[in-house]
C-alpha cells in the first residue's frame, strides 16, 4: 500500500502562544491506509525532532501488515510539524509579507502552536474522533500537549519516551547544540546553508544524549590495540554530523529545540498534575530503562497523573533512540495495551 502525500494551505493569520502571528501556515500531511465506513480507524502519529511525516521511512515496522498498526485496517495520519522542513511552513518558507525566506526572523514556536496547527488540520479532515495517537520524544510531547487541548477527541493514547515538562537537562543539551550552531561563522546569514557545520556538531552531542555507554561500547570498541588516532568512535560522531546535514537545516533545527525546551503542559493549566487530569484517553506511558535524555521517572509521573494510565518500561542498549530501534518489544507493548492486535478494527 503507497502512501499519499498531501499538504493542507492555512490562508488566515495564525496566532501564536508568542504574541507573534504568521500569516498563514501549511502543512504537509501523508496518508497510508483508508478511513472505514464509521471513521472509527484513524491513528495520528507524531513525529521527533528530526522526523518527517512519512511514517514508513523511520517507524516502518509499526505500520505493516502485522504491524501494530496495519495500514489495511486503518488509516494512518501524519504531518509534518509546523517549523519543519520537510514541506510544512518554516524559516526556510517564503514569508508571504516580505516575499523573501524567513530565515532568522522565523518565529518562536511551542508545541501548543504545533498542535493548534494539527487540530485545524484534523477538522480540515472532518475526524471528529481519533482512534489512538502515538508519538515519540519531541513527537510524544506533541501528542500530550493535544490530548490536554482536546480531551474529547482521542479515545487512546500512546506517549512514548516523553515528558510532561522539559528538564533542565534536556534544555542544556539542546543548548550545547545551539552554542555550536551559534559558533559556525555563517550562521549569521541569511543564507539556507547558514549554520551546516555547526549543525553537524549539534547532531554529535546530540548523539550522546540518544545513546549511551554501553551502547557505545558495544558498537563503537577499537579492535585495533594499536591504534593512537582516527577511532571508530571519531568517525562515527562525524558521519552522524554529515547524515542529518544532507536532509535538514540549521534553523529548523534551531526552532524545534526551542519548542522542544519550552514544553510544560502546566503553563497556564494550574499545575502540570491539573493538566494531566484533564486527559480522558485511556493511555499507555512507554518508557526506555536507560534513556539518558528522558528518564523512565518522567514516564512513571505522566502515568501516575493520568486518571487511565499504563506504565510500559521496555529494555534496549540504544538509549533514548529504543524508541525508534525497539520495534517488536513496542509492537508487543502495544498489542497488550489493546489486548489484541489494532489490524482487527472492523472496517
Amino acid at each position: 500500500m503507497e502512501i499519499q502525500n498531501h499538504t493542507f494551505h492555512y490562508n488566515q493569520p495564525f496566532e501564536l502562544e508568542s504574541g507573534e502571528k504568521l500569516p498563514g501556515f501549511q502543512l504537509r500531511y501523508t496518508t497510508l491506509g483508508k478511513i472505514n465506513s464509521n471513521r472509527s480507524n484513524v491513528v495520528w502519529v507524531c513525529h521527533a525532532l528530526t522526523g518527517s511525516a512519512d511514517v514508513t521511512q523511520w517507524w516502518k515496522e509499526l505500520f505493516e501488515e502485522e504491524g501494530a498498526f496495519d495500514p489495511e485496517h486503518n488509516l494512518i495520519v501524519c504531518a509534518n510539524t509546523l517549523g519543519g522542513c520537510y514541506g510544512s511552513t518554516g524559516p526556510l518558507s517564503v514569508n508571504p509579507e516580505t516575499g523573501k525566506p524567513w530565515f532568522h526572523s522565523f518565529p518562536l514556536l511551542t508545541n501548543r502552536d504545533v498542535v493548534k496547527a494539527f487540530d485545524l488540520l484534523r477538522e480540515h479532515l472532518q475526524l471528529t474522533n481519533i482512534h489512538t495517537i502515538i508519538g515519540g520524544s519531541l513527537g510524544g510531547q506533541h501528542a500530550l500537549e493535544w490530548v490536554i487541548y482536546r480531551p474529547n477527541v482521542f479515545q487512546q493514547a500512546i506517549l512514548i519516551a516523553c515528558n510532561a515538562v522539559h528538564s533542565p537537562w534536556g534544555i542544556a543539551f539542546n543548548e550545547a547544540q545551539r552554542m555550536a550552531i551559534e559558533a559556525d561563522a555563517s550562521w549569521k546569514n541569511n543564507d539556507e546553508r547558514a549554520g551546516l557545520e555547526g549543525l553537524k556538531a549539534a547532531r554529535a552531542i546530540a548523539i550522546l544524549s540518544y545513546r549511551q555507554y554501553s551502547s557505545f561500547a558495544k558498537t563503537q570498541e577499537e579492535k585495533n590495540t594499536e591504534l593512537i588516532d582516527g577511532f571508530r568512535a571519531s568517525t562515527y560522531q562525524r558521519y552522524q554530523g554529515e547524515k542529518l546535514s544532507m536532509r535538514f537545516n540549521a534553523y529548523t533545527y534551531w526552532i524545534l529545540s526551542k519548542m522542544m525546551d519550552s514544553h510544560n503542559v502546566g503553563r497556564g493549566r494550574g499545575s502540570v498534575e491539573q493538566a494531566l487530569k484533564q486527559i480522558e484517553s485511556r493511555t499507555l506511558v512507554i518508557g526506555i530503562d536507560n534513556d539518558l535524555l528522558f528518564p523512565v521517572s518522567e514516564q512513571a509521573f505522566i502515568q501516575r497523573h493520568i486518571r487511565s494510565a499504563e506504565l510500559k518500561i521496555i529494555s534496549s542498549t540504544h538509549g533514548h533512540d529504543g524508541f525508534l530501534i525497539e520495534s517488536d518489544q513496542l509492537k508487543k507493548g502495544i498489542n497488550q495495551f489493546f489486548k489484541k492486535s489494532l489490524s482487527t478494527i472492523s472496517t
